[in-house]
């Protein structure tokens, strides 16, 4: 049983040759020949080391049939199935299952996973992999587990002051606190975080959002860390609703889909053994401390080729514009609206000058922040570093943002869209829903020839190039190249969430122009 547990692919999971990525540090500048230890030596074969793990907790730890996120090199195989046909995709590459990649992605990349379902699904027993593979042993990942109960208090959650200092200090500055051991570890696991009393959130808050445990006016801090948090839902529901900016820290979210029975005898197997496989993870696939921050950097050098980049900056400028939320042009957003508590039954039955089913942003109650898409260039990267790709392709995009935005980017349930048979599942399948938007934003963007023709990318490049040399002349030209594109918006009648950021970049091009000029004298 030991040996079967243990078992860890020899051929490579990824027969195609590594990704070779360029490699800076600051430090390389003041070695010579005898400090040199190329970073490349610990990083080389990581990314085929992150894949070992993931075949291995597929394969042998978490038993995940469930291959959701599909990639193809190819035409795939469909099926259509049942009274309403609904599809079975065979793709034709390498494809993965979202509940172990992402949580895998997140460790890589340091971040923060929610795992949502139903009791016994294998939330807490993936996310203790994940301490496992840190080098953890299961005993310090288990006794570093917060486990969410109402009774919870800030001190039960980090430490607290010792009795001795509480009684001889003369200042509060004096006063040591007993931090608990758990605030040092490099995977943090909170399970059942919606138990967890509001009080005891908010320091939970400045834990995860600031990286940082206070008391007493003492400061501990913490390393960076990769976070696991559970719930039975992601709704915020519990013994506790969990507040808002709280629920915003976190960077993905996962769904434990259900067990199919026709894996019972692999159940029935670790009964009879007695076998848990936390407890043989093998050794080829557990990372060290300079393994995981080499990671980190490994997927922040991948590079984003422009066209990708473009189609995410179209994609995210559909939902938050409104015409009719503010009177000033930069008020003109769904965020005016939610601050002033407007009614948005009210304001969407006011807002009737668009085609409410192809404008994408008519789909949502709010736009995307600027932590969202952070997070969604993170994790993007970190599949493709993961799929060992030399740069982030579109594909790797469309398959992260799903989970990425799930919570993030909220469905107006009552528009048109929803309204139509064929997207009624979508109401419910926020995966699904997610990855439709942006196959309907690309297709847009293509229609639209923007990698080709796109005078506003345009314009930006120019000043981006800097204004050394610009003469008061060419500034004039270009103000009033600005002013003519402004006008040929202006005959188009209708106004969108991407015309509209469109719109704002003019004006702050014609304002950094105007000024420029105005210095010129």
């Amino acid at each position: 049983m030991f040996k079967l547990f243990q078992r860890v692919s020899a051929a490579p999971t990824n027969p195609k040759p590594a990704a070779v990525l360029p490699q800076f540090d600051v430090a390389a500048l003041y070695q010579g020949p005898a400090d040199a230890a190329p970073v490349a030596e610990v990083t080389a074969a990581l990314d085929e080391k992150l894949r070992q793990a993931y075949f291995w907790i597929v394969n042998t730890a978490i038993i995940s049939p469930h291959y959701d996120i599909e990639y193809n090199d190819g035409p795939g195989t469909e099926f259509a199935l049942g009274d309403r046909k609904s599809a079975l995709r065979l793709p034709s590459a390498q494809s993965y299952s979202s509940f172990v990649l992402l949580p895998l992605l997140t460790f890589a990349a340091q971040r923060k996973c929610l795992f949502i379902g139903g009791p016994g699904r294998g939330k807490t027993a993936s996310a203790l992999l994940m301490g496992v593979l840190a080098g953890y042993s299961v005993r310090e990942v288990k006794r570093g587990m917060q486990r969410g109960h109402p009774q919870m208090t800030t001190a039960d959650l980090l430490g607290s002051p010792l009795p001795a200092d509480l009684v001889s200090a003369q200042r509060i500055e004096d006063v040591r606190i007993a931090w608990r051991s758990w605030l040092s570890m490099r995977v943090k696991i909170v399970d059942e975080y919606n138990r967890i009393p509001t009080r005891t959130q908010s320091a939970l808050l400045t834990l995860m959002g600031d990286n940082y445990a206070e008391l007493f006016d003492q400061i501990y801090e913490c390393p960076a860390a990769a976070w696991y948090l559970t719930a039975n839902d992601d709704q915020g529901g519990g013994t506790y609703q969990v507040i808002e900016a709280l629920r915003d820290r976190i960077d993905v979210i996962v769904q434990a889909l259900p067990f199919n029975p026709r894996f019972l005898g692999e159940l029935l197997t670790r009964i009879e053994e007695d076998a848990r496989p936390e407890d043989f993870v093998p050794a080829e696939i557990i990372f060290s401390e300079a393994e995981i921050r080499a990671l980190g950097q490994r997927i922040r050098a991948m590079p984003m080729p422009e066209p990708v980049r473009r189609r995410i900056e179209f994609f995210a400028s559909q939902f938050e514009f409104n015409d009719i939320a503010g009177q000033q042009f930069e008020y003109k957003s769904k965020d005016t609206a939610r601050l002033a508590g407007t009614d948005w039954a009210w304001l969407s039955a006011q807002d009737d000058g668009r085609d409410k089913l192809k404008d994408l942003g008519c789909q949502t109650v709010n736009g995307l922040s600027v932590r969202n898409l952070m997070t969604l260039l993170v994790y993007a990267k970190a599949m493709a570093f993961f799929r060992g790709n030399a740069e982030v392709d579109l594909e790797d995009v469309r398959q992260t943002l799903p989970f990425v935005l799930h919570d993030k980017l909220k469905a107006d349930l009552d528009a048109a869209y929803f309204q139509s048979p064929a997207n009624a599942a979508q109401k419910s399948d926020r995966i699904g829903w997610l990855r439709a938007l942006f196959d309907q934003s690309c297709s847009e963007y293509d229609r639209l020839d923007l990698d080709r023709s796109d005078p506003v990318r345009d314009m930006a490049a120019d000043l981006a190039a800097g204004l050394d040399g610009v003469t008061a002349a060419e500034a004039r030209k270009r103000l009033a190249s600005i002013e003519r594109q402004i006008q040929a918006i202006a005959k188009g009648g209708k106004l969108y969430g991407p015309l509209h950021d469109d719109l704002l970049l003019l004006k702050s091009l014609h304002q950094r122009y105007g000024n420029y000029l105005r210095w010129l004298g």
